[in-house]
């Protein structure tokens, strides 16, 4: 185990290692003032990390231990082989669970992480105590008539193809994103840290740390059946909070009223909130959305927030 200080003012967290099918995951904890207090498991994004939960682990404030894993083939945890997919990122976060936890725990997750986080439920119903899906979880349209990998390069576009480049340094990465529409006007120590969690290499060559075979199959595998209807048949009930604009800061989000009408969801099993003034990213990694979503999980954990 080790200590991380970041560049204040992100909280400092502990960096841990749990074996997995084919050797162990990268683990990030913010651990609880009380050892006895209710725990987070945080799951991130197709091409995210788990630094992507540090400015929500800000508003926590230490009332409850958030666990925020790299999913396999993703930063840290980049090494660990397939077989890829939903349901092994599922089991993966069964065994950080049965290592780290006492109980079960609060599971969230933000885009491909909610996917995830409802698989896990249906895969692993003891595990949960209360489940929230941050912008994810829930089907939304795609393109029709492409190849699954055109389908994939549709959906994610940007996030996609930055998985090719190289960086000369870190600067040039931060400048990248920082050109991003979808974090432009949301910049911060949490945003740069989150991102410079990603980068491997040396300079000029830095890249992303982002297992291409992973991001692909994941993505396929997320668009399929199994995954998309696990929302139908969670164990227990559930709550989306989702963001009014989209990957690029653009008008249409990920979900709308319609959308989500047409999804034909029960709504005595998945209650949902639209989260004004925020898209698919700064509904994790902007302050208001990140407040907003550590308000819902101190509720959902029982505990009061300030």
């Amino acid at each position: 185990m080790s200590r991380i200080q970041p560049t204040a003012p992100v909280p400092a967290y502990e960096e841990l290692r749990v074996p997995v099918h084919g050797g162990e995951l990268a683990v990030l904890r913010w651990p609880a003032a009380d050892p006895g207090a209710p725990v987070v498991l945080a799951l991130h994004g197709i091409t995210a990390n788990g630094l992507s939960w540090a400015r929500v682990a800000h508003h926590l404030a230490g009332r409850v231990t958030l666990l925020a894993p790299d999913l396999r083939g993703r930063a840290r945890s980049a090494g660990l082989p397939g077989p890829y997919g939903i349901a092994a990122h599922a089991d993966d976060m069964a065994a950080v669970a049965a290592r780290l936890a006492p109980g079960p725990v609060v599971l969230t997750g933000h885009s491909m992480g909610a996917f995830t986080a409802a698989l896990t439920a249906v895969r692993h119903p003891a595990l949960p105590s209360a489940l929230l899906l941050v912008d994810g979880g829930v089907a939304f349209p795609v393109p029709t008539g492409l190849e699954p990998d055109e389908l994939i390069a549709a959906v994610l576009g940007p996030a996609l193809a930055r998985l090719s480049m190289t960086f000369e340094d870190r600067d040039a990465y931060r400048a990248f994103w920082r050109r991003h529409p979808g974090f432009a006007a949301a910049w911060s120590p949490w945003a740069d840290a989150y991102i410079q969690r990603d980068l491997v290499g040396t300079e000029p060559e830095l890249r992303s740390s982002c297992a291409l075979e992973a991001v692909r199959v994941d993505g396929i595998d997320q668009l399929g059946a199994e995954v998309a209807g696990a929302i139908h048949r969670l164990p227990l009930p559930a709550r989306l909070l989702w963001a009014e604009r989209g990957l690029m800061d653009e008008p249409q989000g990920l979900y709308d009223e319609d959308r989500l009408a047409a999804a034909q969801l029960d709504p005595e099993r998945l209650r949902t909130r639209r989260v004004p003034g925020t898209n698919h990213y700064t509904i994790l990694v902007g302050d208001a959305g990140a407040r907003l979503v550590a308000d819902r999980l101190l509720a959902e954990a029982g505990v009061a927030a300030p």
